[in-house]
Parts: structure tokens; C-alpha cells; sequence
């Protein structure tokens, strides 16, 4: 996969750039890994009235466990779609685009975590 831009049907100035991290990726929570992938994305936003937003690494689901979904918790991004949460002993630290809007189901089945909720750790070539 090379580089896929992703564009807000209502404002194509709100986009995203979906590149491959090209590194192994390891997300633990006090003491638990709960990714561990060697095919993850990284996301860089660009939205109107706020530039660009921080990267977020996204990671498919296969390489995710020990999450359970947070109740009755959704947001809709209209770049990406409707956005379902996950939990890690109770606590929000992730979430994922289940319902993705047409052409960013490149982000289907993957899952981002809070970067300031839990440890991300990147290694190897990039």
C-alpha cells in the first residue's frame, strides 16, 4: 500500500493522508499488550480551522486484544464516519471507525489508541 488521501465529501479542504508505518508497533497498558502489529497506518489529518491535526497510528484488529466496547459511546467524523469506543479494565483508550463513510474504509477494522491513555512504542525501520 502507498500513500491513500481520504477527502471530506462536504469540504474537500478537511482530508487525511493513510500511509503504512513501515515499523512494528507495540501498545501496552500497565503492563499489558494489548497491539503488537507489523501492518499498521498512520493517519495525518488536515481540518479546516484547526491545520494539522497529530498523527494517529491506526492498527488492524487482528493485531488488537483485551478490549471490550465502551456502552452506548458513538461520534461521527464526517471525513470518516461513526467511530465506536473501547475500553482496557474500564478505562476508554481506543476507538475505531465500524462504520466507515465511503472512501475511508481504508480505516475499516482498525483501531486507534489515546496516545496520552496508554504506551505506543515503535521499532525498526521506518
Amino acid at each position: 500500500m502507498s500513500e491513500t488521501i481520504i477527502r471530506n465529501p462536504d469540504n474537500p479542504d478537511h482530508l487525511a493522508h493513510i500511509r503504512p508505518l513501515g515499523q512494528t508497533v507495540t501498545v501496552s497498558d500497565g503492563g499489558a499488550t494489548l497491539a503488537r502489529s507489523d501492518a499498521a497506518v498512520i493517519v495525518a489529518e488536515e481540518a479546516p480551522g484547526h491545520g494539522k491535526l497529530p498523527e494517529v497510528i491506526y492498527i488492524p484488529s487482528a493485531d488488537v486484544s483485551g478490549l471490550t466496547p465502551v456502552e452506548g459511546k458513538t461520534t461521527h467524523c464526517p471525513l470518516k464516519g461513526d467511530a465506536s469506543y473501547l475500553a482496557h479494565d474500564g478505562r476508554e483508550v481506543a476507538w475505531t471507525y465500524d462504520r466507515c463513510i465511503e472512501g475511508s474504509d481504508i480505516l475499516s477494522g482498525h483501531i486507534a489508541f489515546y496516545a496520552n491513555r496508554v504506551t505506543i512504542e515503535t521499532q525498526g525501520a521506518a
